[in-house]
């Protein structure tokens, strides 16, 4: 049975960044690809770190882990991303265990996305995990953690109406393009990206314009020819991308590169173009500006727009926290029960050890010892204070961590000693861990 007293051995974080303090550009540079976030995986087992998983999305790049040191997850992060240490410190959050954990049930139940009761980042949680798995970077503390979010996650979404509405990052763009463009319908629209907000997105855009004159491309054109398929839409070469935005008004970014892929010189205009920039990183070079006629927006922007919609989802956020509760204090009983279990098994076996000391004292004194009886009593004995210490483990109200450690003083049981948070890193890379 593993051992979740983790005062005594690791902590566990949830450390990164999101949208609330961190703008698109920074994000950019902490993103991971699918490619990263693997190299990510086999540096920390590298390393020597037990359990962790690690998310990236357009909104945020999180990882979740145990360590000795918060900053032995922040090197992961910033050696295998184009973020800096600086950086990170500028615009980062770090939660340790109980916060950690409240973080998570927040992350993955759509509570503290960009877009109230977006439900896209647990399907990247789940993602993550599936992988973190298959390295055998998940302990039972994580997987059992994991599974209470997801728990969480499907209830609200069954049991609230949250998630009620078309409300997400690609619908916002779709309502930003009606409410902006005149006569949608007869307007060439073209999407570059075929990654799931650009399948939604076109999804939308279909379903929402009644436009005929809607272009796919994408670097793999097959990927584009899928979607088409579904949608009755146009597909075009990656080779004929210039020459389509020359005919296009509204221009669709939502691709998965690492740089721009769109810029000034990509543009040669004869009309006004409308460029949607839905990318992290951004995939739209901020020169673009620079051409008369070109209007640029990111989904920064477009995560900021609110409608009748999101506001009746606020009046539902109580109801989710309520489950929530209920969710994360069964996993807190189960993780308490895992932390004391260990302690109250070598309490036993140290009030066995005394029994069996003072039962052969006895047993040369008594010439007619009852062996059997003595061994009886000494075990309900024994059985009673246990359980009167589990029970005390056991209540709401107990402080286990400090129990466990007084329990562990009293009868010299567990004296693993406790290393202290290293300072001078802390002060190094001035990470506040209060």
């Amino acid at each position: 049975m593993e051992n979740f007293n983790m005062s005594k051995t690791t902590t566990f974080y949830a450390l990164g960044l999101s949208y609330k303090k961190a703008d698109a550009t920074i994000r950019g540079k902490f993103s991971l690809d699918a490619n990263a976030q693997s190299a990510l995986l086999v540096q920390a087992k590298a390393e020597g770190i037990k359990s962790l998983i690690v998310t990236s999305t357009c909104n945020r790049t999180e990882i979740y882990g145990f360590a000795n040191h918060p900053y032995e997850l922040i090197k992961l992060l910033c050696e295998n991303s184009n973020g800096s240490v600086e950086e990170f410190r500028e615009v980062a959050y770090i939660y340790k265990n109980q916060e950690a954990v409240n973080h998570m049930f927040r992350v993955g139940t759509g509570l503290d996305s960009q877009i109230l009761g977006d439900f896209e980042i647990i399907s990247q949680i789940k993602i993550a995990f599936n992988q973190s798995k298959s390295q055998d970077l998940v302990n039972t503390y994580l997987d059992r953690l994991v599974n209470s979010v997801i728990q969480a996650s499907k209830k609200i979404k069954t049991d609230t109406e949250i998630s009620s509405g078309a409300t997400s990052v690609s619908f916002a763009s779709v309502q930003y393009i009606i409410r902006n463009v005149e006569n949608i319908g007869d307007k060439n629209i073209l999407l570059f990206g075929t990654g799931k907000i650009g399948r939604n997105t076109c999804e939308n855009l279909v379903k929402h314009t009644k436009n005929g004159h809607i272009t796919l491309v994408n670097r793999t054109k097959n990927k584009a020819e899928k979607i088409a398929g579904k949608l009755n839409v146009i597909v075009k070469d990656y080779v004929n991308l210039q020459e389509e935005i020359q005919q296009t008004d509204v221009l669709v970014v939502a691709t998965g590169a690492k740089n721009p892929t769109i810029d000034k010189a990509v543009l040669n205009l004869k009309k006004p173009l409308l460029i949607l920039d839905l990318s992290i990183p951004r995939n739209v070079n901020p020169d673009v500006e620079q051409i008369d006629g070109v209007t640029l927006i990111h989904l920064d922007y477009l995560s900021q727009i609110t409608d009748d919609t999101l506001e009746r989802r606020k009046y539902h956020i109580p109801a989710a926290e309520a489950i929530i509760e209920d969710i994360k204090l069964e996993f807190n009983t189960w993780m308490n029960g895992r932390k004391y279990a260990p302690t109250i098994h070598a309490l036993k076996a140290k009030l066995n050890d005394i029994v069996a000391g003072e039962l052969a004292f006895q047993r040369k004194k008594i010439s007619n010892f009852d062996q059997e009886q003595a061994d009886l009593i000494s075990a309900r004995i024994i059985q009673k204070i246990t359980s009167h210490f589990a029970s005390h483990l056991k209540d709401e109200n107990t402080s286990v961590d400090e129990s466990i450690e007084f329990i562990e003083k009293v009868f010299q049981i567990g004296q693993s000693a406790s290393k202290n948070t290293p300072s001078e890193i802390e002060e190094k890379y001035k990470i506040n861990l209060s």
